[in-house]
């Protein structure tokens, strides 16, 4: 799960050849609900809503039964194709690349939280999977885009199933730790233009190697267990 990341800057996605779809500018670190950008076929880059609008939201930020806001940023890949908020999104083939230079998550092996940032080792932008969508406001007619980012299971993951806060009554390999998913290189076509089985196998987290990381904060260095 990411509810944090510093996306990619617009002068960077020019520079790898992307087109840009309108002058929208965005924060260089965002979360939920805010506007980032996402890459459509063909490299075309749109700004949207961090946090994909339900086809049956009345609001643009809509909330859960209890009235929390209902948090659509990520998207579990399981049972994905019945879930009410994504099923349309992603039956349709609605997929997209999120650009980020890194993305943040919680480190709790120490007892308490301290946040990780993962960046590309080579240097180079991530390209994240995702979901997007298009959402008519039905007060304005405005059209908003919006976007997720898909998630799988990392309790197998050397590196990525250290991170988040364990559950003490479960064993380790049945945590569902989340994560976001970094796609190889040569997976990117398959994920924006393959079938459903040919998406789903691009699903694979890089190996430890593949991740620059570490506490954000450089004063609080941590010693991570062995990483294979």
């Amino acid at each position: 799960m990411c509810n944090r990341y510093n996306p990619t800057i617009r002068e960077k996605l020019v520079g790898l050849g992307l087109t840009m779809q309108d002058e929208a500018e965005w924060a260089r670190a965002i979360g939920p609900r805010q506007l980032g950008p996402y890459v459509l076929p063909g490299g075309r880059v749109v700004a949207g809503q961090w946090g994909l609008i339900p086809p049956y939201a009345t609001e643009r930020h809509p909330r859960a039964r209890d009235g929390r806001p209902l948090m659509t940023n990520n998207a579990r890949i399981e049972g994905i194709e019945g879930k009410p908020t994504f099923r349309d999104a992603w039956r349709l083939g609605q997929r997209c690349l999120v650009p980020a230079d890194a993305f943040v998550e919680p480190y709790w092996g120490t007892g308490r939280n301290t946040w990780w940032s993962f960046s590309r080792a080579d240097g180079r932008p991530w390209m994240l999977a995702g979901l997007w969508s298009e959402w008519t406001d039905p007060a304005t007619g405005e059209v908003v885009p919006s976007y997720t980012m898909l998630t799988v299971n990392a309790d197998g993951h050397p590196l990525m199933r250290l991170m988040h806060k364990p559950d003490p009554n479960l064993p380790d390999d049945a945590q569902d730790k989340r994560s976001v998913v970094p796609l190889a290189d040569d997976s990117i076509d398959a994920w924006m233009h393959g079938d459903v089985d040919q998406a789903r196998a691009t699903l694979v987290l890089p190996p430890p190697q593949a991740y620059r990381h570490g506490p954000e904060d450089p004063t609080k260095r941590v010693e991570l267990p062995p990483i294979a």
